[in-house]
């Protein structure tokens, strides 16, 4: 809840910021508001509508209510107290991400997505695992041995022979080495990245991805299916090695086929004989899917259906016999559509990396980021690599080692980061640890250093940090002086209510109560029983001996709006007669006429608490504004008018 009142802030009274170069529309102590930021957030809670000095003036008001309050909180300091402060970075983490990245990278990785979820490759590929620590001689060795296996399989060898022979994938003992069709975000990038790039007949050159080195057949490129929902009935034979059983199921999956061709109805099959018990009691209906996500065979069948109601003859996979029927089918959407969704799965696919990269390497350039290699090198030759801790005098921690954006940082966090994960260095020669940890920390040094420039860089990260802060500070004064107030102080809360009670009134109310009837002979019977002083639990013991249908009866107390027939009925204590309603007849025992009165306060207590947290936030209001001085200069306001 606190987010979404937050947001709401935000939205409401974003753009507040202090502008330089533009004429001050309003000042509150020490603050002044610019013209073009008022005119902002005015225009942006304002569109599409002519705007007069009186609206000015009527949005001006609130402008003034909330930039008071923010005056308040920073005045009691809660613009600095933990809580606000770690909630306020918490925040601005969420905000950054989208400035802390290549933009335009981003963009073109969508839209390659976005084509590339056109089409579904057919491809085949043979593994040699190399893990993502291994030496430089291990990962060269891989190299040089998948580089063999290619020259072997352009020469003529086999692929999949090949593969079954030495790929280290697990699952070649099954497939060959056979990945079957997939799309986009179906592989990880660097593979897919060669199976989209290589031709059909061809292999690719390796690969490498965080298993190793791969090699990769690309067998057929087709355009991509789209989704599908489907039912099925499935039948397992009892065991798969024993033709008596396999000859079973089919028998039996063709006589089910056989009822379904003479009219019965699909989800009744599926839930008396389908034996896939995660499907059965859904009338056999399985959840969205595309390429990748059956078995071959069953996608196969399923793609094949022309139309929504279509149902496949009997067929085999190896899980055992179904029939799929075709509930509904979708292709691929619009990049419009997608667009969301592609830029979430690239930002959390290893396409991020790509980006990643890009953005450091811009950053590189345009705040010209160099280390100084004389002082690499003589951090480098006092590591001693037998008690693994680094030995560096004082003097060389004091020495200039980075420059960045004109300026310079000695080499001491550095040093200190090379000595807090040495000691973790693992397998790793001295040489790749300060390769490794030099890539990391400089990255993080280039990113720490934009990610606190984003406000001076990018206005609106400014605009949208004020936004925030103000909103949470809003938010907690706010809770405190009114929202939690009015809901705690019980005490204000009665008083405020005995006061202002005549505003919380009853409309005219009837203790009545209500007979609805099948027909007009039901009608008269009810009618006949109320005449001759029967109650309501004899009348309809009576009158429903037949049937619950003949009369329904409902007792209570009703506002006039409450019920239509008491509408249709004079309101006065007493029996009315039969009126036809909407193919029934109503009659109405009104017993008691309650004229108008104070609602208690247990039957209006969240309206009572909703006037009472508006008479607080005037109230407080009516302080602030008596407390803090503010100016604000009209002439310049109504020049914002039409």
């Amino acid at each position: 809840m606190k987010n979404i009142i937050i947001c709401l802030i935000c939205l409401f009274f974003s753009g507040i910021s202090i502008a330089q170069d533009s004429q001050v529309i309003m000042s509150i102590e020490n603050e002044d508001v610019s013209l073009s930021d008022f005119e902002s957030i005015f225009r942006k809670n304002n569109k599409d509508t002519l705007i007069t000095a009186d609206d000015l003036d009527e949005y001006m008001e609130l402008f003034i209510n909330f930039k008071l309050k923010v005056q308040e909180a920073k005045s009691l300091g809660m613009d600095t107290i933990s809580s606000f402060t770690k909630e306020l970075e918490g925040y601005r983490k969420q905000l950054a991400r989208p400035y802390l990245t290549d933009s335009e990278m981003l963009d073109k990785l969508i839209e390659e997505a976005y084509e590339r979820k056109q089409f579904e490759v057919k491809a085949s590929h043979i593994l040699i695992n190399c893990n993502p620590l291994s030496t430089p001689e291990d990962t060269l060795k891989a190299y040089n041995k998948i580089m063999d296996i290619r020259d072997g399989v352009i020469g003529g060898d086999d692929f999949e022979t090949v593969a079954k022979k030495v790929s280290d994938d697990p699952s070649t003992a099954d497939n060959n080495g056979d990945l079957g069709y997939f799309t986009a975000f179906q592989m990880v990038y660097p593979f897919e990245q060669a199976a989209f790039n290589t031709n059909v007949g061809e292999v690719s050159m390796p690969v490498r991805t965080r298993f190793g080195y791969h090699i990769l057949y690309v067998a057929d490129k087709r355009a991509a299916r789209g989704e599908i929902r489907c039912a099925h009935i499935m039948v397992r034979p009892k065991a798969k090695n024993i033709p008596e059983e396999r000859a079973n199921a089919e028998l039996k999956i063709k006589d089910i086929y056989a009822q379904l061709q003479q009219g019965e109805d699909f989800a009744s099959m599926a839930q008396k004989y389908s034996e896939d018990a995660t499907t059965n009691n859904r009338g056999g209906e399985l959840p969205w899917f595309g390429t990748g996500k059956m078995v071959t065979e069953f996608e196969d069948a399923a793609f094949a259906l022309a139309n929504d109601g279509d149902y496949t003859e009997p067929f085999e996979s190896e899980y055992g016999w179904h029939i799929c029927k075709r509930l509904e089918y979708r292709p691929v959407p619009s990049f419009d559509e997608m667009r969301k969704e592609l830029k979430s799965k690239v930002s959390r696919d290893s396409r991020s990396e790509v980006t990643k990269a890009s953005f450091l390497e811009k950053l590189k350039k345009e705040y010209s980021f160099a280390a100084n290699e004389k002082i690499q090198k003589k951090i480098r030759k006092c590591l001693d690599t037998a008690s693994n801790t680094v030995n560096l005098k004082q003097k060389l921690r004091m020495k200039p080692f980075i420059t960045m954006d004109g300026k310079t940082w000695n080499s001491e966090e550095w040093i200190a980061n090379l000595e807090a994960k040495i000691g973790k260095r693992r397998a790793l020669s001295i040489d790749e640890f300060i390769a490794q940890e030099w890539t990391s920390f400089s990255e993080k040094m280039i990113m720490d250093y934009e990610n606190g420039k984003l406000e001076e860089k990018h206005d609106a990260f400014r605009l949208l940090m004020n936004e925030y802060r103000d909103g949470i500070l809003l938010f907690e004064l706010t809770d405190e002086k009114v929202w939690s107030k009015a809901v705690k102080d019980t005490t204000g809360l009665e008083a405020y209510y005995e006061k202002n009670k005549t505003n919380f009134m009853w409309d005219t109310r009837v203790n009545a109560t209500i007979y609805t009837c099948k027909d007009k002979k039901i009608s008269d019977k009810v009618l006949k029983e109320l005449n001759r002083g029967k109650s309501t639990a004899e009348i309809s013991e009576k009158i429903n001996r037949d049937s619950q249908l003949n009369l329904q009866v409902k007792s209570g107390q009703f506002l006039k709006d409450a019920e239509t027939i008491l509408s249709k009925v004079e309101w006065k204590v007493g029996i009315s007669e039969a009126v036809f309603m909407n193919d029934q007849y109503f009659i109405v025992n009104i017993e008691e006429v309650i004229a108008p009165e104070p609602k208690k306060l247990d039957e209006c207590r969240g309206l009572v608490t909703a006037e009472y947290q508006n008479f607080l936030e005037q109230q407080w209001i009516d302080e602030l504004r008596g407390k803090y001085t503010y100016n604000v200069n009209r002439e310049i306001l109504h020049s914002l008018a039409d």
